[in-house]
């Protein structure tokens, strides 16, 4: 009964889940993809959906600062319609704007990595803050 926290990128998906109360979210890993050439990497998704008994995604969806639609956000839009049709679970889109902004600037203000070692976690962190914002809308 968790839900599932995704920043869809085009290179990569940043993935956390919820605790089982739905209270906090937890970073899960980053997942590559290839979004020019198809490859969306559903069945990880669909590994990691079994593994934590997913019951809702909530994908991160980067409006542009006007609050109107832009490629990426049609992006994870089409990411979200995909999952839909995969796994007939419900589909909620958080607005995510600046979560990539803030995550980075978390991990240099408070763990001062290397730019290098921010690649590797920053889309992770960014889907934890996605699913905590929505987590936290719904307490």
């Amino acid at each position: 009964m968790r839900k599932m926290g995704l920043d869809v990128g085009s290179r990569t998906v940043g993935v956390a889940v919820s605790d089982l109360l739905g209270w906090t979210a937890q970073g899960l890993e980053i997942i590559k993809i290839n979004e020019d050439e198809g490859e969306f990497g559903i069945e990880r998704v669909a590994e990691l959906v079994k593994q934590y008994d997913v019951t809702e995604f909530v994908v991160g969806l980067p409006k542009n600062m006007n609050n109107t639609i832009g490629p990426r956000a049609e992006a994870a839009i089409a990411y979200g319609d995909l999952l839909k049709e995969t796994f007939n679970l419900p589909v909620v889109y958080q607005d995510e704007r600046l979560s990539t902004v803030a995550a980075e600037r978390m991990l240099v203000e408070q763990a001062n990595t290397s730019r290098a070692k921010r690649k590797k976690v920053i889309d992770k962190l960014a889907a934890v803050m996605i699913l905590q914002n929505y987590l936290d809308k719904k307490v």
